[in-house]
């Protein structure tokens, strides 16, 4: 058995699941859901070496019902025809109701007995009456869910300023909180056009890459540190931290390049 981690839809939440069948990484599948039943991408699979010691942890998972057909396929497809239709239609209600939000994207469960609404918004919003409509309307569960920019820029996707994929969309499975000391560690330009993914905010790879730095960063002298070198004592003028290398200013004036090719702590 497997516990499997599924991102339902196109840009729904993660769930886990459990399942017998030989599921890999980017499958799309069939699941278990509240009310029928749905469909997502594989994002993670974990083999269970010990039904016995899971079992607490996996008693609530729901079932993985089967991969993906072709059939399967075309109705996702005709779905996401069908949401654009309601997404314009919800669009209009948005504006008479003179909600303060914007519209992103909608989506159908597979089975058609749910449809889901993402908007960004500064604020709550009282949508209620709204949902109510709707419901009369489509006649299936209405969901509204409120997003941020990130979350935005997830289901559009794009390329970052290193000429890739978002990270958001390629492999991460959650956003981490991400700071402007991070920045700093990393000796990136603060400016924040230069730091700033599509979404207006830090972009996502400051986080994971924080790792790398801080290991890398281990027994290297810091910016302004005064040190003895094998030419004489003098100050730390500047680190790379990648490459494991400070240069160091003598007091004779010259300016000496130390390297630290391997991490002392290690």
């Amino acid at each position: 058995m497997k516990t499997v981690l599924v991102r339902l839809r196109e840009a729904g939440q993660l769930m886990s699941y459990k399942t017998d069948y030989d599921v890999r990484v980017h499958d799309y599948v069939m699941v278990e859901a509240d009310r029928g039943t749905d469909y997502g991408e594989v994002i993670e699979v974990n083999e269970i070496e010990n039904i016995g010691k899971a079992a607490d942890r996996i008693k609530g998972y729901k079932n993985i019902l089967g991969k993906f057909s072709a059939e399967d396929y075309k109705r996702v497809e005709n779905n996401k025809k069908e949401a654009k239709d309601a997404m314009k239609l919800c669009f209009r209600k948005i504006r008479e109701y003179k909600l303060p939000m914007k519209l992103v994207n909608a989506e159908y469960s597979f089975d058609k007995k749910k449809i889901v609404f993402y908007f960004t918004s500064e604020g709550r919003v009282d949508f209620r009456e709204l949902v109510k409509e709707l419901a009369k309307i489509f006649k299936i569960r209405i969901e509204m869910r409120q997003i941020g920019v990130r979350d935005e820029a997830k289901l559009f996707g794009g390329f970052g300023p290193c000429g890739q994929r978002l990270c958001c969309v390629r492999f991460l499975k959650n956003f981490e909180p991400v700071s402007m000391k991070m920045a700093k560690v990393q000796k990136l330009p603060l400016s924040s056009g230069k730091i700033s993914g599509i979404c207006g905010r830090l972009m996502c790879c400051l986080f994971y890459e924080q790792k790398v730095y801080k290991e890398l960063s281990k027994g290297l002298p810091k910016e302004g540190q005064n040190i003895d070198t094998p030419q004489g004592k003098g100050k730390v003028l500047s680190v790379n931290v990648l490459r494991r290398v400070a240069y160091v200013g003598l007091e004779d004036g010259r300016v000496e390049k130390l390297s630290f090719a391997e991490n002392k702590n290690e």
